[in-house]
């Protein structure tokens, strides 16, 4: 290369910088969940195709799963701190931190993963800046409904009392601790290992995932009931979207929508559902559908944890009773919402 075309290279750079323009974007998107998880190939790769189609190749994307880059634990802190440009983040594994978005955890409120998904987001939308605002907020959804899974049968609250158990989230964590179990609180993809080796006896689990994470090996009874939900957010670095041209931005900002959030939740859902049937077709899984009585003591033991969300939010400065009714009616006007 001449010194008269490197002198022209760095011109035209110069002259891109000043423009706010920005050179090619590869994003890179951390997740923890592995490569052929249903959430990566139904959801990730078409909405990051879609990114790349949009933004006339100018975006492309590189995703990174199984914790590649770092714990599953820790993925909101990696987007904070630009570890990864995007990531997805289970704000339940970190306690007491995101406390309004953990509203979509309480048991018996999540039916629908697809629709209620999108109405999760606009809900959530509303405080997403003032609970993250370390990241730029992409999206929020949310998992298909999810249940206990054991070794040994669970009927009623009182039977999980002694027992030791992976929770989802932590709401599922207050939920068994409520209920006189200990919990582990481990990754999904170090579930199995924590139950193969006796330091746990079930795990609470959207139904697929028992299958894809190898846990059905180890969980052979399982609750038919939609007990709770998790809470997803794609987390994006800040600084890596303000380096982004307006264009560029204007591409991301079309796909960090409700709309796009039930499209990423949806064909997850489709697949998370296939498991019960997984379930009721093996003879070797025990699948026990609560009569009403059952069910009803499930809610009365589970109840208070609402309580205590609405006062942990209350002390954290917000009318916790407004928010909760937001989201009813969110969630009831999507079909999403569990019959109360």
């Amino acid at each position: 290369m001449t010194k008269t075309t490197i002198r022209l290279a760095a011109a035209s750079v110069l002259a891109l910088s000043a423009a706010g323009a920005s050179a090619d974007v590869n994003l890179r998107l951390s997740s923890w969940v592995p490569a052929q998880h249903a959430l990566q190939t139904t959801g990730f790769e078409p909405w990051l195709a879609s990114i790349e189609e949009a933004s006339g190749g100018s975006i492309t994307s590189t995703i990174f799963p199984a914790q590649q880059l770092g714990s599953a634990l820790d993925h909101y802190d990696m987007a904070r701190d630009g570890i990864a440009d995007i990531t997805y983040v289970n704000p339940g594994y970190q306690p007491g931190r995101f406390p309004i978005i953990a509203l979509g955890e309480q048991p018996f409120h999540v039916a629908d993963a697809a629709e209620g998904s999108a109405a999760f987001d606009r809900w959530y939308r509303e405080y997403a800046a003032q609970e993250m605002p370390d990241i730029h907020f992409c999206m929020a959804f949310l998992h298909d409904p999810g249940t206990l899974h054991t070794v040994e049968q669970v009927l009623l609250p009182s039977d999980l009392e002694g027992m030791t158990i992976r929770p989802g989230n932590a709401t599922m964590g207050r939920m068994l601790n409520l209920l006189g179990a200990a919990s582990v609180q481990v990754p999904a993809p170090e579930a199995r290992e924590v139950i193969a080796r006796g330091a746990a006896e079930g795990l609470t689990f959207p139904w697929d995932s028992v299958w894809l994470f190898g846990i059905d090996s180890e969980t052979k009874y399982h609750l038919d009931m939609d007990l709770y939900a998790t809470t997803f957010v794609l987390a994006m670095n800040q600084s890596t979207y303000d380096s982004m041209t307006s264009e560029e931005q204007a591409v991301m900002n079309d796909h960090c929508t409700s709309e796009w959030a039930g499209r990423l939740a949806s064909g997850w859902a489709e697949q998370e559902a296939s498991g019960r049937e997984k379930a009721l077709a093996d003879e070797s899984h025990t699948v026990h559908q609560p009569t009403e009585d059952e069910l009803a003591a499930w809610r009365e033991a589970t109840a208070p944890l609402l309580e205590e969300w609405k006062a942990e939010v209350s002390e954290a400065g917000h009318d916790a009773e407004a928010i909760y009714d937001r989201f009813t009616d969110a969630m009831s006007a999507a079909d999403a919402l569990v019959q109360q």
